[in-house]
This record gives C-alpha cells, sequence and structure tokens, in this order.
C-alpha cells in the first residue's frame, strides 16, 4: 500500500515539473518574437530614414503594382470560388473529400512534362484554366436552360393535359346533365299519364298532353305514320285555364317553369307563350282580390272608361297585325318624347304580349287541327281500302258466286215468308192438339208439374257451378306515396302492428264545384297501434316473464297522406266520438277536404297522454297528417 502511494507522489512531481518546463519555454519564445518584432521595426525606421526620394518613388511605384496584381488574382479566385460555390456547393472547409486546398488551382505537372512544357508561367496556367472554367460556366448555363425548358415543356403538357380531362369531364357531366333531365321529363309525364287515368288531372298534365300530342303527329306525318287516336280532343291549349283560381294558377306557372328547363327545345316557344298567357290571367285575378277594378286600371294609367275600348282595339286582328302594332308601341316607349304617358303604354304592351301569345297558339292549333282532320281523312280512306279483296276470280268462281248468292236470295225469301205467315196465323203461339189425337201411353206434364221440374234442373246446375274469385282491384303507387310508405314505415319496432280497420261513416252526399274536376276519394293511410305489456299488481301476481299476461292496446300512430288538397291552407282536423253501444270503444274521424273524403276508425276509448316526452304528435308536415298518441297509465296509490 504504501508503495502505491510513492509511486504515485512521484508521478505528480514529475508532472508539475513538466508543466513548469513548458510554461518556461513558452514564455521565452514570446519574449523574443517581441523582440524580434521589436528589432525589425527599429531597423525599418533607420533605413526609410537612410532612403533617398528617388528610391521612395519607385518603391512606392512597384508596391502599387503588387497590390494591383494581387487584386486581379484576389478577384479571379473569388470569381472561381463563386463559381465553385454556385455550381459544385463545396468549400474548402466543408466538403466530401477532406481537402483544405480544394479551392486552389490544381497544376497538372506530369502532363506538362509529358507536353515538353514543364517550365511554364503559373499566371499562364491559371489563365488557361480561368478560360475553361468560363467556358464550362457558359456550357453548364446552356444545360441548365435546356432542363428549365424541358421542366417548362412538362409542366405545359401536364396542363394541356389536365385542361383536355376537365373539357372531357366537362362534357361527360353535361351529358349526365343532359340525361338527368331526360329522366326527369320522363317522371313529370308519366306522372300526368297516371293522374289524367285517374281522374285527377291537372291544367299542367293536359298542356303537356296536348303538346305531345302535337309533336307525336308531326313525327308520323314526317314518316308516314298517319295512325291518329281517336279518342283526342281538340280544344286550343289556354281554354285549360279557364275558372283556375290564384293559387291554381301559380302552381301552374312553376309547373310550366319546370318544363321549359326540361322539355325539348323545339317546344320552348309554346311553354313561354302559355306562361305569358298565365301571368296575365295571374295579374287579371289579382286586381279583382285587392281592390276595384278601376282603381287598379287607374293605377296602371289606363282610365276605367276607355279600359273596355283598350282592350278591343286587339279584337279581330291577325298575329301579324298585332306584332306589327308591338312595334309600333315599343318605338312609342323608347322615343321618350314629352307627353308620352309610360304607364299607359307598358300596360298596354303587357296586355298586348298576351294577346300575341294566344294569337300565336290559335294559329298553330288552326294548323294542327287541319293537319289533324287530313290525317283522320286518310286514314279513313286506307280503312276503306283494306277492305277491300284485290284477289283475280276466274269466269268458274265468278259463276258459283253468282249461283250461291242466288240460292242464298232465294232461302231468305222463303225463310221471311214462312215468319211472316206464322206470325199471321199464331202469333208464334203452339198449336193446341186435341187429346183425342194424341197416341197412347204418351205422359202429360201439367204446368206447376213442368215448373218444379224447370225450378229443380235449375237449382241442379247452380250447385254444380263454382263462384267466380273476385279479382283484386290493382294500384300503381306513385313516387310520392311510395315515399309516403317509407316514411310511415320508419321506427317501426315489435311492439307495433299494423292497424287498417276503417268504419264505415256516411258521407256528404251534396255537390260541389270541385266534384266535377276531381273525383272524391279516400285518402291512403298507414297506421300503427301499439300494444305492451301492463305489470300491474294483478298481473305481477299472476303471471311471470316466461308467462307473460295478455298484451293490450296502450297507443296509436296514425298516418294519413293528402297530395292533392285542392284548399292547401286548410289543415286536415279529426273528432273523436264514443260509441254509443259500448262507450269502451270511439271512433276517431278524420276530415282533409275536397278532393278526400272522410275516414274512419274504431280505437280503445281510454285518457290520452298529451306529452310530447311520451311520443305525442298532432302535424301535418309534407301532405302527411301525423297523429301520434299514448294513452295514460293509471299509478294504484294508497
Amino acid at each position: 500500500m504504501s508503495r502505491y502511494h510513492g509511486d504515485r507522489h512521484s508521478e505528480k512531481r514529475s508532472s508539475n515539473k513538466e508543466l513548469a518546463e513548458r510554461l518556461a519555454k513558452e514564455h521565452f519564445e514570446r519574449l523574443s518574437r517581441i523582440r524580434g518584432d521589436y528589432d525589425q521595426k527599429r531597423e525599418k525606421s533607420s533605413s526609410k530614414s537612410h532612403e533617398s526620394g528617388e528610391y521612395k518613388k519607385k518603391k512606392h511605384k512597384d508596391s502599387k503594382e503588387k497590390n494591383k496584381d494581387s487584386k486581379d488574382k484576389k478577384k479571379d479566385k473569388e470569381a472561381t470560388f463563386d463559381w465553385d460555390e454556385e455550381y459544385m456547393g463545396y468549400t474548402n472547409s466543408d466538403n466530401p473529400f477532406g481537402d483544405a486546398n480544394l479551392l486552389k488551382t490544381f497544376v497538372w505537372t506530369k502532363k506538362y512534362e509529358k507536353l515538353g512544357i514543364k517550365d511554364i508561367d503559373p499566371e499562364e496556367i491559371e489563365r488557361e484554366n480561368r478560360i475553361k472554367q468560363r467556358e464550362n460556366k457558359k456550357e453548364l448555363e446552356k444545360v441548365k436552360e435546356r432542363r428549365l425548358q424541358r421542366e417548362r415543356e412538362r409542366e405545359a403538357r401536364l396542363e394541356e393535359m389536365a385542361k383536355a380531362q376537365r373539357e372531357k369531364e366537362a362534357l361527360q357531366f353535361k351529358e349526365w346533365e343532359k340525361q338527368e333531365d331526360t329522366f326527369h321529363l320522363k317522371q313529370a309525364k308519366l306522372r300526368s299519364q297516371l293522374r289524367i287515368k285517374e281522374g285527377r288531372a291537372k291544367p299542367i298534365d293536359m298542356l303537356a298532353r296536348y303538346i305531345d300530342i302535337v309533336t307525336a303527329k308531326e313525327e308520323k306525318s314526317e314518316t308516314g305514320d298517319n295512325e291518329i287516336n281517336e279518342s283526342f280532343e281538340i280544344f286550343e291549349p289556354y281554354n285549360h285555364l279557364n275558372g283556375l283560381r290564384i293559387s291554381d294558377l301559380e302552381d301552374l306557372q312553376e309547373d310550366i317553369k319546370v318544363y321549359m328547363e326540361l322539355d325539348d327545345k323545339s317546344n320552348i316557344d309554346y311553354w313561354m307563350d302559355l306562361q305569358t298567357i298565365v301571368t296575365d290571367e295571374l295579374q287579371k285575378l289579382r286586381k279583382f282580390q285587392s281592390g276595384s277594378e278601376s282603381e287598379v286600371d287607374r293605377r296602371e294609367g289606363i282610365n276605367a272608361a276607355v279600359s273596355p275600348e283598350v282592350t278591343s282595339v286587339f279584337d279581330g286582328k291577325t298575329l301579324t297585325q298585332l306584332c306589327a302594332l308591338q312595334v309600333q308601341i315599343e318605338d312609342k316607349i323608347r322615343s321618350g318624347r314629352e307627353g308620352v304617358d309610360v304607364s299607359y303604354w307598358e300596360t298596354l304592351l303587357s296586355k298586348l304580349k298576351a294577346e300575341i301569345a294566344r294569337a300565336r297558339l290559335k294559329e298553330h292549333h288552326e294548323e294542327f287541327k287541319k293537319q289533324f282532320l287530313k290525317l283522320k281523312a286518310e286514314q279513313k280512306e286506307k280503312d276503306k281500302k283494306q277492305n277491300l279483296f284485290p284477289v283475280i276470280k276466274t269466269e268458274k268462281d265468278i259463276d258459283e258466286a253468282s249461283a250461291s248468292t242466288s240460292a242464298n236470295a232465294s232461302s231468305e225469301d222463303t225463310l221471311l215468308k214462312k215468319c211472316s205467315d206464322d206470325y199471321l196465323n199464331g202469333r208464334y203461339s203452339p198449336i193446341l192438339i186435341p187429346e183425342s189425337q194424341l197416341d197412347a201411353g204418351t205422359v202429360i206434364v201439367s204446368v206447376e208439374e213442368d215448373f218444379e221440374n224447370l225450378r229443380k234442373e235449375r237449382m241442379k246446375i247452380r250447385c254444380e257451378l263454382t263462384p267466380l274469385e273476385k279479382e283484386k282491384p290493382t294500384t300503381t303507387m306513385t313516387a310520392a306515396e311510395i315515399a309516403f310508405d317509407k316514411i310511415a314505415r320508419r321506427g317501426m319496432t315489435s311492439d307495433e302492428t299494423e292497424f287498417s280497420s276503417e268504419e264505415c261513416i256516411k258521407q256528404d252526399k251534396s255537390v260541389t264545384s270541385w266534384s266535377d274536376k276531381y273525383r272524391p276519394r279516400k285518402p291512403r293511410y298507414f297506421n300503427r297501434v301499439h300494444t305492451g305489456f301492463e305489470w300491474n299488481k294483478y298481473n305481477q301476481t299472476h303471471y311471470d316473464v316466461d308467462n307473460p299476461p295478455p298484451k293490450i292496446v296502450q297507443g296509436y300512430k296514425f298516418n294519413i297522406f293528402y297530395p292533392d288538397l285542392i284548399d292547401k291552407q286548410r289543415t286536415p282536423t279529426y273528432t273523436v266520438n264514443p260509441c254509443r253501444d259500448n262507450r269502451d270503444f270511439a271512433i276517431i274521424k278524420f276530415s282533409g277536404g275536397p278532393p278526400y273524403e272522410d275516414i274512419a276508425f274504431k280505437i280503445v276509448n281510454r285518457e290520452w297522454n298529451y306529452s310530447y316526452k311520451s311520443g305525442f304528435r298532432n302535424q301535418f308536415h309534407n301532405n302527411i297528417l301525423q297523429l301520434w298518441f299514448h294513452f295514460k297509465r293509471y299509478r294504484y296509490r294508497r
């Protein structure tokens, strides 16, 4: 142990000695350097004091040229460094080769020795290297420019491809929109056909049917197909607007806008004329609704005394004359001369446009009517020709036909003569045969026995017959009814069952104005009855989960569909009346208004729970009357 400590002390003394020697040496070197600098400065100052003026000028000139050369070299070197740093990204201190002289000019000594120019000036070598570097730099600039050009061309190609793809997608999207419009148009026409078939047609259905038939007749006349629908009635299309109310005209206006967007462009004039006429009819009805006609005419700039004369100006004029009058009125309004009553002429122009639309529709209708009658006559002529049999007959066939015709004629004459003789002789009564003329063993039957035998035979045949099954009426559900059925069935649980037992009630037999236009019918409905277990004290005692008590009615959910109400402002209502024969049940009756008949159901007569938290709902939304309720639950309390 003592030896170990002794070694440590000896090592420590030796290290301290070495440190002292090194510090002394460094101090001596620093003093020597300071003394040398001092001697050099003193020698330089003494030599300057002994120099002549000419020597000083020459020395100054040499130092100036030397500084200039050093600056040029430094500039070239900096340019070289800039080039290297720009194009290579390496420096003397930062490069993957570990070369501290990377940016210095490389001299290939062996190459120059082989070429026999060993003693070439280094400045010449640097100058040649700078020239090569400039050429390389220009070449790199060109390469860089070509690369940028290729990138620009590639971006242009990508942009062109993207543009072509966008145009292709736009065309495809336009085609999809066209297909969608065609689909919606077909669905609208299908709904119109169903409403016409069911007897609840709207004005838009008749207008769409008219233009479809007109278009179909024009196409058939061009193709040579002359089949005519005999059931088609020829009426001017604007006659379907007679008797409509403001709400009906507003609905028709929206329907016409839909057809203007979806229908073929060749029919756009037809729908625009109808839109103009509907707008004019709406203005007339709103005049009478808002106030007296004289006040409205006064606001529009037309005196009530001359209003009939103004409207009579259009009577008896052709379409060409009305168009010429429109041009004159528009010129007068645009002129802006003094004394021109602009409001009067604008009102007159709006009425004139409606008259032009009526005249244009009437003119097209007359042309179609002529074409329709012409095709109808051609079809009749074609049917007559089809009834003839253009078969070439021989003389033998003609003789046989004439002989058979004469024989048939003679037999018909004989039969007619016999019938007339029988009528005159016995009035078609059987001839009375005396009993003495009957053969022996002839069975004589009385009238009563004959009637009884006939009755028995009829009963026998009737028992052998099987009754025919009554065909169930098939109804086609519209898209709106399918949506209603889906909404009504939403959220149906296992405790709910469909409830569709109607009660017969007396309907109002009074004749109303809407019964001529709309067929009275019952609304569609989808009702549910909610049943469940009531775990009262008795049921808890006598039943359990495995043997549950009988279910009882706990509530109802009525969903009744009124899509075609005439009066959209009126909300359907319901009334509940207890049954006279049994107070435990009640009759709930729903009244929607025309064209729907009242409908009633028999329900359990218990007190309702009107809390919305318990599921009570009484609303009329999206043409669906929803009445949902549960019965109150009575808790036993002491």
